[in-house]
């Protein structure tokens, strides 16, 4: 399509994008929602089993109301279960509730008192939180070029927002999951940690604490900005944090609470203290194994030695790409990010096709193959054709969008795979 235009058209096209950024940000937004639901709609036409829903005639609805939905729906309509099931035989808790996070389906259950059903309410609610999700990724991408208003650099931000908005596992954020509204704290987070408003970093992360468990990561970004801050103002012969020492604290301690506050809650609700990580253990979580490990005997099982140094190098790959050239443009918060939050997950999650659903919170991905595409370290340069280079990725993206939503979001009972 861009090679029908003539140059100038092109930079009419581009420049009038740069100017109303917010609009062509909700306009791709929109575009990649429809994009969702007609994938889903494929996937449930042509790839989801009778036997997955119990009728002859799957619809988008009962993809919308798969999976974990069927969770959020439970809680948000019923809350939580006490006592914690446990199997009768041997005594152990077992699958229930308490394995999610509950700011969620609190909000659908405020937003189902005006009588709207679980699903319109759920499904309504993350729309408008992704929409918020996207411009918050485009403001802490542009935050990140540090006040140097190039048009290619903002070009880059914007590109790198939109390629974002067609992550495979999109279609997550329009279904009744937790992922839209962690989202939109996350970025926000880190906004507010580059813009050094401490105590407000401190209260997003307390309400991460109850929607989804990466305080860990978080902290780690919060470390690094605090220490890379420290350095500076000592090299500048100023007293450093001045000012904002107490603020600092008081993140950094609302961080660490957040990692522990809705564990803690679900041990005291049932009056069993590692209640939270017993039902996780339920759900097949195995922290206990060691960081890392599970990953490493998935590779070796699946192809041995072979497995494991494919496994290592794409680690390492991705590794270089952020400290590289390609990650430079970005703040060191969301470099820091990048790396810890694939990291944690690596150690404490086991090898499941949820990790795709996980990494939609590791939105610096979308800066790193926007500056691939356009083979730009800093936005100030890009090659003639980007807009070739970045339409194959588009393209790689949306058949990502189908595989993701016809193998992953289809319910097969003998054969499941959970997003």
């Amino acid at each position: 399509m861009t090679a029908l235009l003539t140059p100038e058209r092109r930079s009419e096209i581009a420049g009038r994008a740069l100017r109303r950024p917010v609009v062509t940000l909700l306009a791709c937004y929109l575009l990649t929602r429809v994009l969702a639901v007609v994938a889903m709609a494929v996937a449930a036409t042509w790839f989801q089993t009778p036997a997955g829903v119990g009728h002859l005639h799957p619809t988008v609805g009962d993809v919308l109301g798969s999976w974990d939905s069927v969770w959020y729906r439970r809680i948000a309509e019923g809350g939580y279960p006490l006592p914690l099931p446990a199997d009768p035989d041997t005594g152990r808790l077992t699958y229930s509730a308490w394995a999610f996070y509950p700011a969620f389906p609190l909000l659908v259950r405020m937003l189902m008192l005006t009588g709207l059903p679980f699903t319109a309410a759920a499904v309504g609610l993350n729309l408008v939180l992704g929409a918020v999700a996207v411009l918050l990724v485009w403001q802490a991408f542009r935050f990140a070029l540090h006040a140097a208003p190039l048009p290619a650099r903002e070009r880059l931000a914007l590109v790198a927002a939109a390629l974002w908005c067609l992550y495979p596992a999109t279609g997550i954020l329009v279904m009744p999951y937790t992922e839209a509204l962690a989202c939109v704290l996350l970025p926000a987070a880190l906004l507010l940690l580059m813009q050094r408003r401490y105590l407000w970093v401190g209260a997003v992360a307390l309400a991460l604490g109850f929607t989804r468990g990466v305080a860990p990561a978080l902290a780690c970004a919060a470390l690094a900005h605090l220490v890379i801050r420290w350095r500076e103002e000592r090299a500048a012969g100023m007293v450093p944090l001045r000012g904002h020492r107490a603020s600092a604290v008081v993140m950094l301690v609302a961080t660490a609470v957040s990692a522990l506050a809705w564990p803690a809650y679900v041990g005291l609700a049932s009056g069993l203290p590692t209640a939270f990580f017993d039902v996780q253990a339920a759900w097949g979580q195995q922290p206990d194994k060691g960081p890392f490990v599970l990953w490493l005997a998935w590779a070796w099982d699946e192809r041995g030695i072979f497995g494991v140094a494919v496994l290592l190098g794409l680690v390492a790959t991705y590794v270089a790409l952020v400290l590289g050239r390609h990650g430079r443009w970005l703040a060191i918060e969301l470099r820091a990010w990048a790396l810890a939050y694939p990291l944690f997950l690596m150690a404490v999650v086991r090898p499941i096709t949820s990790m795709w659903r996980f990494l939609l919170l590791d939105f610096p991905v979308a800066a790193l193959v926007a500056s691939v595409a356009m083979r730009t370290s800093t936005g100030a340069s890009v090659v003639p054709h980007w807009r070739r280079r970045v339409a194959v990725v588009v393209g790689a993206l949306v058949a990502g969008v189908f595989w993701f939503t016809a193998s992953l979001l289809t319910f097969t009972p003998w054969d499941a795979t959970p997003p």
